[in-house]
């Protein structure tokens, strides 16, 4: 599950999006320099392969760990892509491309928002969408809808199987979760079941107003990290901490966990801000720019690794969820004057990350040092227990 959201200020153009995904499988920042290809290869997607085209541009992508494609991204001509899975009465095909690829191809094809919207529509009709979406749970899959933006605005692209509609975005702000929104392809299309379980009416009506009402980067992190009327997750046994954009999980039919988060500001030169890491209420928002790569360390998978940038800040966030508002308190204030520091004037990404790295690792040591009760019910301290047995936790890392 996720939510995207775009708000067309009087200065420009701002993009957001909370990627909400398996809760152990990590998600990494990944750089792909423009490319020309020679003529008659092919790109080799998640589940097929697809004729590669002359050139493809530099893009940035935040990519689960074992998927080709990408559940968010940039382009060096200032365009991104959030994509969201929908639930639609339509048959789910046999494995073509993932939304996730489509996502990618459209980034690295495309200069416009406009012209990635015609990438994502041909390649839709061309070669379909299907295939397993998850690692931990190959028969889940889904459909997928997009918001595309670029300086100049935004497109919502819905689709069902191999139908589609568009919505040119007019303003102040659109945000799109797990379900159609466009009249009559709603109508015709969606789950209505599966949408109530995934509460994507809830999350949307509360990102909807924040994508109206942001004007800075600063207000749309504020607007992932939004726990609904509580500052602190309120977990529901059917679906988790479901029912606000940032997603902890803890659900028996739908567990899901915001994975990684993306801003993207358009108004002048396009910067991005990105999380990397899991939970953006316990995470730092990091500039990154397309056409300067970083070096992030280790890539993870869906196992603990100390060397990876997401992982070391899960042993923080897992530690966190013990009693959350407790826990934040303690750091909130840090995060804030961190975050305003890079606004005034952004480091490069590598200094932000380590940064980040250092100031993480304090966090997690006073709360280590500070005993805090767990006052999650059982049933929720139970789920967590066997998510880092899963995740094979060395004993300490995480509670």
């Amino acid at each position: 599950m996720c939510d995207t959201l775009v708000s067309l200020t009087n200065d420009g153009v701002l993009f957001a999006k909370n990627s909400d995904r398996d809760p152990n499988e990590a998600q990494v920042l990944r750089w792909q320099p423009a490319t020309d290809h020679a003529a008659g290869t092919d790109a080799a997607c998640t589940w097929i392969s697809i004729p590669q085209v002359a050139h493809t541009h530099a893009v940035t992508l935040s990519q689960p760990w074992w998927m080709w494609g990408a559940e968010m991204g940039a382009n060096e001509h200032g365009v991104v892509i959030g994509n969201e899975a929908v639930f639609t009465k339509r048959p789910k095909g046999e494995a073509g491309l993932l939304g996730m690829d489509l996502l990618r191809l459209a980034l690295e094809r495309a200069a416009t928002a406009a012209d990635a919207v015609q990438v994502l529509v041909e390649l839709l009709e061309r070669h379909g969408q299907g295939g397993a979406c998850s690692h931990d749970h190959p028969d889940f899959t889904y459909h997928n809808s997009f918001l595309v933006a670029d300086p100049n605005g935004a497109i919502v692209l819905e689709t069902a199987d191999t139908h589609w509609a568009t919505e040119d975005v007019r303003g102040p702000g659109r945000s799109i979760s797990n379900g159609l929104t466009i009249d009559g392809f709603a109508a015709a299309h969606a789950d209505r079941l599966r949408g109530r379980v995934a509460a994507c009416s809830l999350r949307r009506a509360r990102t909807e107003a924040s994508a109206a009402s942001s004007r800075t980067p600063a207000d749309l992190f504020a607007a992932l990290r939004d726990h609904g009327d509580d500052p602190s997750p309120q977990w529901s046994p059917i679906n988790g901490a479901l029912n606000a954009p940032c997603a902890h999980a803890g659900g028996k039919i739908t567990s899901t966990q915001t994975t990684s988060s993306w801003v993207a500001d358009l108004r002048a030169e396009p910067l991005h801000w990105v999380t990397a890491t899991a939970a953006p209420c316990t995470s730092l928002f990091k500039p990154v720019r397309v056409q300067q790569p970083a070096d992030l360390g280790a890539n993870p998978t869906n196992r603990f690794d100390a060397e990876s940038v997401w992982w070391r800040h899960e042993a923080l966030h897992r530690l966190v969820l013990r009693d959350h508002a407790a826990a934040t308190a303690r750091f909130l204030a840090a995060q804030d004057r961190t975050e305003a520091a890079w606004l005034a004037s952004p480091p490069t990404t590598a200094a932000a990350f380590a940064q980040s790295d250092a100031l993480e690792a304090a966090w997690q040591a006073d709360l280590a040092a500070a005993h805090l009760t767990d006052r999650r019910p059982g049933w929720l301290r139970s789920l967590w227990s066997t998510l880092d047995e899963q995740a094979r936790f060395p004993q300490g890392v995480s509670p």
